[in-house]
């Protein structure tokens, strides 16, 4: 493949933003042939049609999406830098990459990461989900900064990585706002047999939930075991069952999931962790988002 022309980059990026050539002419001003033949050149100097006619549209082709996918990446960066040069604040935004276990409540998430983004330093905040295991192994390789989890790392991983304990929620049982009265007017034994909504198995709570049903002689109809919690509660917002929830974000939860917490569990907690891959934190960002954190849970 030859150099790339990035004019021709640009006019191709610009039909598939826009979705037609028609479209992208308005934009450019230029002629749909002038268009047309540009394509055709980039085409030629990639070596593969980047669209394929379906109908009377264009539709791109699997390595148009890739091209698109570099393209717009490239273009959105200069109308960055052009909106920079413009206001006159040239300085770089520090980036900050964060990852989140699957587990971890979102809106906990959020809580935690928002001086990141609300702080006088502009920050590109860069967040991404997934296991423990796998973002321990993106820590390792430097892919990420930090990591919000709401547990330690494991004994025995063969990485570098430590754990600060930022704080600690009781859970808490929620349920729809309609159904809150009959749960909560004979609580707990209103809940024996009730549908329930939990954690997988590899969350840290659900030991702490079934230990709590054994005790108080509770047999729970569990109706889903989600790993992410946000779909676990969206399932509770539609009235299918009891689901726990950390008490710290108790009115977030109510209001966005229309729901009401029927009981805090006392003898429920969940931990949260931030884990870097050094032992003393320096990054003042981080330490900022920590101290926050702290503050946050400490109730």
């Amino acid at each position: 493949m030859r150099h790339l022309n990035y004019s021709h980059l640009l006019y191709f990026w610009t039909v598939a933003k826009e979705g037609s050539i028609a479209r992208a002419t308005e934009v450019l001003h230029l002629t749909p042939q002038t268009i047309s033949g540009q394509l055709k050149l980039l085409e030629e100097s990639i070596g593969d049609p980047l669209f394929e006619r379906v109908g009377r549209g264009l539709v791109l082709t699997e390595l148009g999406h890739l091209v698109f996918h570099y393209a717009d990446e490239m273009f959105s960066l200069g109308e960055e830098l052009a909106a920079l040069t413009r206001s006159g604040e040239l300085a770089m935004p520090t980036t900050l990459r964060v990852g989140l276990t699957n587990s971890i409540p979102k809106l906990i998430g959020m809580r935690v990461l928002q001086p990141a983004v609300e702080g006088e330093t502009t920050v590109r905040l860069i967040c991404k989900e997934g296991s423990l295991e796998s973002l321990l192994g993106d820590l390792a390789i430097h892919q990420l900064d930090l990591i919000i989890s709401d547990c330690s790392v494991p004994g025995g991983m063969n990485v570098k990585a430590y754990s600060h304990k930022l704080g600690e929620s009781n859970i808490g049982l929620f349920v729809k706002t309609g159904l809150a009265r009959r749960y909560g007017a004979r609580f707990p034994a209103a809940l024996d047999q009730a549908p329930f909504l939990l954690p997988t198995s590899a969350n840290p709570i659900r030991r702490g939930l079934e230990d709590w049903f054994e005790a108080e002689d509770i047999n729970p109809q569990i109706v889903a075991e989600c790993e992410d919690s946000a779909l676990m509660k969206a399932f509770g917002e539609e009235g299918l069952g009891v689901f726990p929830s950390p008490c710290a974000i108790q009115d977030e939860v109510e209001l966005m999931y229309k729901c009401r917490m029927i009981a805090a569990l006392p003898a429920v907690t969940e931990s949260y962790y931030a884990i870097s891959p050094e032992r003393k934190l320096k990054h003042p960002l981080v330490l900022e988002i920590i101290d926050n954190a702290r503050s946050l849970l400490a109730s």
